[in-house]
């Protein structure tokens, strides 16, 4: 975790390892990154939950990067699911890509995503650093 965000995880709670109850961010400019999806770079549908969890988070990452920051500055991660979408495929192949970084976050099932055959969306809401 960085300088930028600080977690709020408050002990009457349950502690989960993978994301915070809240964060605080301490910078200046903050990033918005738009819903990404399960889409590789040359524009194709990668296919299953898992795929497309791992897809959406290196898509978030890029943008991040563009922007000259890292995951270790993102405030809160929102990920919309398509209808009867178990998340547990998702949330198990997101650590690979994401790693240790948690975030507060927040998982919604949405009654469809604009992409037709898309099972997950992820935005993001990142610290960055001056």
């Amino acid at each position: 975790m960085s300088d930028l965000i600080t977690l709020i995880d408050p002990p009457e709670l349950p502690h989960n390892p993978a994301f915070s109850s809240g964060a605080i961010t301490r910078a200046g400019a903050t990033l918005y990154v738009g819903g990404q999806n399960g889409i590789d770079s040359a524009g194709d549908l990668v296919d299953g939950i898992a795929a497309q969890t791992a897809q959406a988070l290196r898509n978030v990452l890029s943008v991040l990067a563009a922007a000259g920051t890292g995951p270790e500055h993102v405030a809160k991660l929102t990920i919309y699911l398509a209808p009867g979408v178990d998340p547990s495929a998702g949330f198990a192949a997101s650590r690979d890509v994401w790693g240790d970084n948690r975030t507060a976050i927040t998982a919604l099932s949405v009654h469809a995503l604009a992409l037709p055959g898309a099972l997950v969306e992820i935005e993001a809401v990142a610290a960055i650093p001056e």
